[in-house]
């Protein structure tokens, strides 16, 4: 009754906005689509689309067959992948979801010498889940997450694989150039400068300023590390980034990390995944080899 290719089509007119799009990226007629979908609701005795004027609008049960097929076409998608790579001797590719941004240069030193190791394995580095990973690891879209904050749930495995602190960093003209540390209430009337992401993951508001009942005058959110700091040494803001990382980037910025408060705030950051992969040989390679890789801490 229900086929792989009725799951891609819903995904490709979601994707697509339109059965004409949707229809020339899955190479049918938009005839032979709009078939296929007549029939299946025929099948199943309910209507997964609805008319809107020129619109398509799921009903309920095309809604739970749209969420059905982004789960199970990653994984189909896979395992062929998966097929062809081993009809061609490879042994496959290990994919790497981030939900750490300013974990990528940590992780291109471990890609490095892992690439060396297993010739046989190639590596895709997916930073789209960055903060959504955890659904891309069950759902088979990624086989590792890197992750500072783990969600431990049924059928996940979380290795740690190196400590870190997290401080704040500062530019040249602040007033706390040269301190050790930084209270909480000294952050009244900065500008902070953050990740896109929501505040209550964030470690500079949940385990430093909101316990203590402050905010920051501005709170400002820049994607990409490198523009974060640059902003930070030209006096625009301050930042909360791991130690190891602006030690990397004082090489060539005039920036001064502070700890946050008299205990600090440490960190831990752990590769994430699914219990069924635990013993594949070159997934415990990567782990093994991050850990090696702790002297950015």
């Amino acid at each position: 009754m229900l086929e792989r290719h009725h799951l891609m089509i819903l995904r490709a007119v979601d994707q697509q906005g339109s059965l004409t799009a949707a229809a020339d990226t899955l190479c049918l007629t938009q005839s032979a689509l709009s078939h296929s979908v007549r029939k299946l609701e025929q099948q199943l005795g309910t209507p997964v689309w609805q008319k809107e004027g020129r619109r398509l609008r799921l009903t309920q049960a095309g809604e739970y067959l749209l969420q059905l097929a982004e789960r199970l076409l990653p994984q189909f998608e896979h395992a062929e992948a998966l097929m062809q790579q081993f009809a061609a001797g490879l042994r496959g590719t290990l994919r790497i979801g981030m939900e750490c941004h300013p974990c990528y240069q940590w992780l291109l030193k471990v890609v490095s010498p892992y690439l060396k190791q297993w010739p046989d394995v190639d590596v895709d580095v997916r930073q789209k889940f960055q903060f959504g990973g955890m659904g891309a690891l069950y759902g088979h879209e990624i086989d590792l997450l890197v992750t500072p904050d783990p969600l431990y749930r049924s059928g996940l495995v979380f290795e740690p694989v190196f400590d870190y602190e997290q401080v704040l960093v500062v530019g040249p003209e602040h007033p706390l150039f040269g301190q050790e540390q930084v209270t909480p209430e000294q952050l009244g009337q900065d500008t902070l400068i953050t990740y896109p992401v929501e505040p209550d993951r964030l470690d500079i508001f949940s385990r430093f300023l909101t316990p203590a009942g402050c905010s920051p005058r501005r709170h400002k959110q820049i994607e990409t590390t490198d523009i974060m700091l640059q902003m930070v040494a030209a006096g625009r803001g301050v930042a909360a980034l791991p130690r190891w990382l602006v030690a990397d980037y004082q090489q060539r910025l005039p920036l001064h990390p502070l700890r946050l408060g008299a205990e600090g705030v440490d960190k831990q950051i752990f590769l994430g995944l699914r219990k069924e992969d635990v013993d594949t040989d070159y997934l415990n390679a990567f782990v093994e080899l991050a850990r090696s890789h702790n002297h950015l801490t």
